[in-house]
């Protein structure tokens, strides 16, 4: 049985100035795969995840969601407003930063886009937010505001509200890089979960833990570019490039002798 392709990058390029943030990036995510993007910092992962659902406008190349292009036509005309909107409805993305509206609570904060963007009902939108308050354990937060929370409870948050939209694609940028280390693990159980559910994600990170146990992939970038494409079981212990040994020894990570 073919795997069915969720997202499609080819050749896509980005540059800030005299900066090439991207150069030549081909990536492809399979539906049920979580996809775990490493790298030392600068080596433009979080610019690949905001081209992914257009937040930056790439120079060259293309995206395509479930076999749809994103962004642009054929032609390489801009797609227009609003259908890059219905594109972005089915891909939910995780920021570093929580994101979350101060003014709302925590239902609200779910319920907010499914009934605004999607105009779905009501109460069909007030079922799902406690369902998912209850699968990532905030069940009995869900009046609170945001500022009452934690920031691992804000992550949780986070990703219940980009579940709400029900995507066929989770991007998560550095998910974990906001929170005190007591509260990352709490951020990881959903993830694994989520992992272990068959959501399809794409996650940039630097937890090597998460990475190892739930990645059906690793990619490995520095400066730009994809320099090595692996399963997690043989690139944690045995890369194949020296940028990626290098890379791993900084996190302690014991590797196979050569």
């Amino acid at each position: 049985m073919n795997a069915v392709s969720v997202l499609q990058v080819t050749g896509l390029c980005k540059s800030f100035k005299d900066h090439r943030a991207l150069d030549d990036i081909n990536l492809s995510v399979s539906e049920g795969e979580t996809v775990c993007i490493l790298g030392p910092s600068g080596a433009g992962k979080s610019t690949l995840l905001r081209c992914i659902n257009w937040l930056e406008v790439p120079d060259r190349g293309a995206v395509f969601l479930s076999g749809e292009r994103v962004g642009t036509r054929k032609s390489g005309q801009p797609m227009p407003d609003a259908d890059l909107a219905r594109i972005r409805t089915r891909i939910g993305m995780v920021f570093q930063h929580f994101a979350l509206w101060p003014h709302l609570s925590v239902l609200g904060n779910l319920m907010a886009a499914p009934l605004h963007v999607q105009n779905r009902p009501r109460d069909e939108v007030h079922e799902q937010a406690e369902s998912l308050l209850r699968k990532v354990g905030l069940w009995e937060k869900r009046n609170a505001p945001p500022a009452r929370l934690s920031g691992g409870e804000k992550q949780r948050v986070g990703i219940a509200r980009a579940l709400m939209m029900r995507p066929v694609l989770l991007l998560f940028d550095e998910p974990t890089s906001a929170l005190d280390p007591e509260l990352v693990g709490e951020v990881l159980a959903v993830m694994k979960t989520l992992a272990e559910d068959g959501m399809t994600m794409v996650v940039v990170t630097h937890e090597m833990g998460f990475a190892r146990e739930a990645a059906t992939h690793i990619v490995f970038m520095d400066q730009g570019r994809v320099v090595e494409v692996a399963g997690p079981e043989i690139f944690f212990t045995k890369p194949a490039t020296e940028r990626a040994r290098q890379f791993l020894a900084r996190f302690g990570v014991e590797q196979a002798r050569k």
